[in-house]
């Protein structure tokens, strides 16, 4: 299976994370990208760098303004004498308007961000149009071939909503990946989302939309990040009804449990006549990951990468989250064999 990826993408070198009430090291770190990559090589797959897309993909989902400040968002920060990364520390809250954004760097961090265990640092930016890039590139080959393809984004995306940035996530890339396949005449998408954490942002993005069909199986909101969203009664609105599936679970979900709901989503994806995958590859399902709560084994991977070849679909796999890292790797390499197993 073809891969992309950038090496711009490791501009992003984030060195703070608020996490049970400390500042650590970020979980989204280069070296999971090192380690997923060594794991590729070694299996030999071909990896390939991305063609420079500029920004017109990225403003077919997202607002432009948004995009600005993400630019211009580091400067800013330095500008106003600040000394560490830039987080925020205040937000539009219940209590709070929401239909004025600051002037100050530190109030449009507040009004643009999801949460704050994501800095914005110097290379974010860039960082994140590679990881747009790795996206499209993928997606462009799959649409141009039929065949399969794994783009190895670094920052993930499926947190970033239509403005908004967190959970590590810039860009939505499998939205943007997914608007360009609809660009490029399918008259329908899935994304299918198998990150432990449920991809707000992708939902949010295709909401009100019915030629994007979104899936996504997580940890309950009621107990996992990002709390606010992936609950089974959200399903779309509008022309969208029904576009959008959420398949909350709880913590220790058995990998049978998990597989048998992926086969619902699966089914759905049939009704819906999908013509191509946007797969939202979060390894993080992974028994070992560190903020995450389900049981998946290094074979479980296989049996999944096969399951998605049985869907019979052009698939397109882009890197979500992960971060056992030591093993993140066999993972991901696991899920592209057992695919390319499934077919035989």
């Amino acid at each position: 299976m073809l891969t992309f990826f950038s090496e711009d993408s490791r501009r992003r070198q984030a060195r703070s994370e608020l996490h049970d009430g400390a500042i650590v090291a970020p979980f989204e770190c280069s070296e999971r990208i090192d380690l997923v990559l060594s794991a590729l090589r070694k299996a030999a797959f071909e990896v390939r760098a991305p063609s420079d897309y500029g920004l017109a993909p990225v403003l077919a989902v997202h607002d432009a303004d948004y995009i600005a400040f993400l630019e211009n968002c580091w400067q800013a920060w330095q500008a106003a004498g600040h000394e560490g990364e830039a987080i925020p520390n205040i937000w539009p809250a219940r209590t709070l308007r929401s239909d004025k954004i600051p002037r100050s760097v530190s109030g449009q961090l507040g009004y643009y961000a999801l949460a704050a265990e994501t800095s914005i640092t110097e290379g974010t930016f860039a960082a994140a149009m590679a990881s747009k890039d790795t996206a499209l590139g993928a997606v462009d080959y799959t649409l141009a071939t039929g065949e399969p393809s794994f783009g190895l984004c670094r920052p993930p995306g499926h947190h970033a909503a239509y403005d908004q940035f967190g959970g590590y996530c810039f860009f939505n890339n499998a939205a943007i990946a997914a608007q360009r396949a609809v660009s490029a005449g399918k008259r329908r998408v899935a994304v299918l989302d198998v990150d432990f954490h449920h991809g707000n942002g992708t939902q949010h993005i295709f909401y009100h939309r019915n030629d994007v069909l979104f899936l996504s199986l997580h940890g309950d909101p009621e107990v996992t990040f990002p709390y606010y969203s992936g609950y089974a009664d959200e399903i779309g609105e509008g022309s969208g009804e029904g576009y959008t599936v959420n398949y909350p679970l709880p913590p220790g979900t058995s990998v049978a449990t998990w597989m048998a709901t992926l086969e619902q989503a699966l089914e759905r994806i049939h009704q819906a006549e999908c013509e191509l995958i946007v797969i939202s590859l979060g390894v993080d399902i992974f028994e070992g990951d560190p903020i995450s709560a389900f049981t998946f084994q290094h074979a479980d991977f296989t049996a999944l990468g096969k399951r998605l070849a049985d869907a019979g679909l052009p698939c397109v796999f882009l890197m979500e989250g992960g971060y056992a890292v030591e093993e993140i790797g066999v993972n991901v390499v696991n899920v592209l064999q057992g695919f390319e197993q499934g077919r035989g």
